[in-house]
């Protein structure tokens, strides 16, 4: 038997035992895991620093090395993580009430882990801590296959949660690591269709279309994030400066980062050089249509069908706009169905771009940054969905699970 099928084999066995344990008991693991995490923080960083300078020996892009990275800080986030998920409410279990037929039996839904989720990942080592947590806590096993850059950060990391499972009388097949990143391996996995119920893959758009083309596994996909700030004709200037600044240079190798900025022409002149000027200072390279053209210096102007890329660095594509429909327009060509924000003081504007655009979080006046589980509520995230089956946008707790009907009686019989 290889190596891939004991561990799916292991998971799925594993993950009888967890669809039935106490609340009470999962919360007690997650803050023991969290206690953990802390204690073991500096071999955490140790070990992340050396692949670290791996990466860096081997020219990574600077994304993919951001993404790397645990310092202090991101110990402590997972950390903090895994405890805001042992407090949230727990999805398993929860009955949603259908009411009873005209013959008397009464139906009901009920929440239910999904299984066996494979996490296929690159660079990010926390992806570990997060996505062990959400399934732990929703009542799933998981695999995670991370890629050969994070590959002993990631084992590090689970090796802390598994010492925690065992602790508590759990098999530490609940959480799994792939301990070899092989290609061959890789499409083993995904082919584990009696033992893994759903893959999640997470990181550039090379890894979610292979996936998605060569697994024989349910695949929920989470795609590119081309995102964009719609600066409407009724924008407040200043609000949409800052929505500007901290969704493009805050951090830039995270999905949720602008990447497009649409510009209504009416307030393109009071705008664009102010903006232009702040991006100028943060090094922000610019990419423009011709309307925009003239507000920039130095920047590069790109034809009307040359939109959409996710630069994921200091760089942004700018377009004016004749009205508030062509910006919708732009978005529906060259968005990724990720996150589009639109700042306005119109509340009519503010409410029409929220149902007629489509993406997974549609914001009003707020950074395209706060497109994250643990900002909006959910704890950790196990990454952000772009298409609508099974999930759309950020994945938590609930997202982690499904519905089966219960239906009782009394002995009815069908006629």
């Amino acid at each position: 038997m290889s190596i891939i099928t004991q561990i799916a084999q292991g998971a799925k066995k594993a993950a009888h035992v967890l669809s039935v344990l106490d609340e009470g008991v999962k919360n007690n693991v997650l803050r023991d895991m969290a206690k953990a995490i802390r204690e073991n923080s500096d071999s955490i960083i140790a070990v992340n620093e050396r692949e670290v300078a791996r990466a860096k020996d081997n020219h990574l892009d600077a994304a993919m090395i951001d993404r790397l990275i645990l310092n202090r800080d991101r110990v402590e986030s997972m950390a903090a993580g895994l405890e805001m998920v042992a407090d949230l409410p727990d999805p398993v279990g929860a009955i949603r009430e259908l009411g009873v037929r005209p013959n008397g039996i009464k139906i009901q839904k009920m929440r239910i882990p999904l299984g066996v989720v494979c996490m296929i990942y690159e660079a990010r080592p926390n992806v570990t801590a997060d996505a062990g947590a959400l399934c732990f806590k929703s009542g799933n096993a998981v695999i995670l296959r991370g890629g050969k850059e994070a590959l002993d950060t990631s084992l590090a990391i689970a090796e802390i949660m598994q010492k925690v499972l065992v602790k508590h009388d759990l098999p530490q097949e609940l959480i799994s690591v792939v301990p070899d990143p092989d290609r061959g391996l890789l499409q083993e996995l995904m082919c584990q269709r009696d033992y893994i119920d759903v893959i999640i893959p997470r990181g550039g758009e090379g890894l979610i279309n292979y996936v998605t083309d060569n697994a024989k596994v349910p695949v929920i996909q989470h795609f590119k994030g081309v995102c964009h700030l719609y600066v409407d004709s009724d924008a407040n200037i200043e609000k949409a400066l800052g929505l500007l600044l901290n969704g493009k240079t805050q951090r830039t190798g995270v999905c949720n980062a602008l990447e497009g900025l649409i510009v209504h022409k009416d307030i393109a002149p009071s705008f664009l050089p102010l903006a232009a000027q702040a991006l100028e200072e943060h090094q922000v390279k610019i990419h423009v249509n011709q309307s925009g053209a003239e507000y920039f210096t130095n920047a590069d102007v790109i034809a009307e069908d040359a939109f959409g890329e996710e630069y994921l660095g200091l760089e942004i594509a700018v377009r004016v706009v004749d009205s508030f429909d062509e910006a919708i327009l732009h978005i529906a060509t060259f968005g990724s169905n990720h996150t589009e924000v639109i700042c306005t003081e119109n509340t009519d504007k503010a409410s029409y771009f929220q149902r007629a655009v489509d993406a997974s979080v549609v914001m009003v006046n707020a950074s395209s940054r706060f497109s994250d589980g643990s900002e909006l509520g959910l704890g950790a995230e196990i990454g952000i969905a772009t298409t609508k089956l099974h999930a759309y946008g950020p994945m938590g707790l609930e997202s982690l699970t499904a519905e089966k009907y219960l239906v009782c009686g009394e002995g009815q019989v069908r006629e």
